[in-house]
């Protein structure tokens, strides 16, 4: 019985295959066993960093506040907890563009925070 080889789709599959690891160095990009190895971690490391792209972005947005807060008086978690009590639902993404582009409204935004500190955190 003769062997299958699978012919055109086997072809077109390693055509895919060869695109795709295009660009990849060594024999990641060359040769076909190390080649499919390479895709695979490829994918699950892409898989991976789409979650840890978030993460981030938001510590840098954290940090941001953090430098934003201390310039004026008061600390990011107590910052935080300001806004959660004065009922002020702004992301920290939109609260870290705010205090780059314009410091005015965050200054605002600030005061309103210090204002609904509780008042055993506001005395010390």
């Amino acid at each position: 019985m003769p062997r299958v080889t699978y012919g055109a789709a086997r072809h077109r599959k390693k055509v895919r295959i060869f695109k795709r690891a295009k660009g990849f160095r060594g024999g990641g990009g060359r040769q076909w066993r190390v080649m499919q190895e390479t895709i695979l971690r490829a994918d699950a490391n892409a898989t991976k960093d789409r979650r840890r792209r978030k993460r981030d972005f938001r510590a840098l947005w954290v940090t941001r506040l953090t430098a934003a807060c201390r310039m004026r008086g008061i600390n990011y978690s107590r910052f935080i907890f300001g806004l959660n009590a004065a009922d002020i639902a702004l992301n920290r993404k939109m609260l870290s563009e705010i205090a780059i582009h314009s410091p005015g409204d965050f200054d605002a935004i600030v005061e309103i925070a210090k204002q609904h500190q509780p008042k055993a955190a506001a005395a010390a």
